[in-house]
């Protein structure tokens, strides 16, 4: 069955002319707008790129004012894996049809998440058919370590997303021990990712971390690296 359509707020490229995309998935009880300011302080580092947050195709069932990817109950590895498979082909149809209205490929793509929504770009985008050029996840996790490694289906590590780990060290939703479980889980299937634990930071994105983003995204998608910041 055809999922049905989700939409979300936008920003064009600062320099008119679209050459890359950045889809930002938000958190749990959010939704796109919580998050589409990250496309306005990235934008002049990123002249050429496109930004969409889409709101997640679910009410939250916790906040009737937010959106959900899939819900949390128990909050177990067993939920977090069934409520992101089926969550997944809606925003790989959202991605798609972004993609062919800007008659860009997966080359020119870039995904990043936030804490649910760090868990659906990691999903989603280790499984699409076409690599994005990056996966830039917050406060997040990899959802069902034990299924990568067939997801991958024996790539090589430059046929992946180049992906970039970020997480507070004082989160108290998702604990930092998810971000070096996460990466141990990538590189035992084969991957390759940076990481960085932001000391003192919780459930957040501290300004440190959205100076990382801008560095690792630009590289990942081919672009100049900011000559204003010099995160590594």
């Amino acid at each position: 069955m055809t999922p049905s359509p989700i939409n979300g707020p936008r920003i064009e490229p600062r320099s008119g002319t679209v050459r890359k995309l950045v889809v930002i998935l938000h958190g749990y009880g959010a939704d796109g707008n919580d998050l589409i300011g990250l496309g306005h302080e990235w934008a002049d580092f990123l002249p050429d790129t496109a930004f969409a947050a889409p709101d997640g195709h679910e009410a939250c069932g916790q906040n009737p004012f937010g959106r959900q990817w899939f819900a949390l109950s128990q909050r177990d590895p067993h939920e977090l894996w069934t409520g992101a498979c089926a969550a997944a082909p809606v925003i790989d149809a959202f991605i798609d049809s972004e993609l062919q209205a800007r008659g860009l490929t997966d080359a020119d793509l870039a995904l990043v998440g936030f804490s649910q929504g760090a868990m659906m770009a990691l999903h989603v985008g280790l499984r699409r058919k076409g690599a994005p050029a990056a996966i830039l996840s917050y406060s997040g996790t990899l959802v069902g370590p034990q299924h990568l490694a067939q997801a991958i289906g024996g790539r090589a590590p430059e046929a992946l997303p180049a992906m970039l780990l970020v997480h507070g060290t004082d989160d108290n939703v998702i604990p930092v021990d998810a971000l070096y479980a996460s990466a141990d889980a990538i590189a035992a299937a084969g991957g390759v990712c940076q990481y960085k634990a932001s000391p003192g930071v919780g459930h957040t994105i501290d300004g440190e971390g959205l100076a990382h983003g801008a560095v690792f995204l630009a590289r990942s998608l081919g672009l100049p690296v900011p000559g204003t910041l010099t995160a590594s």
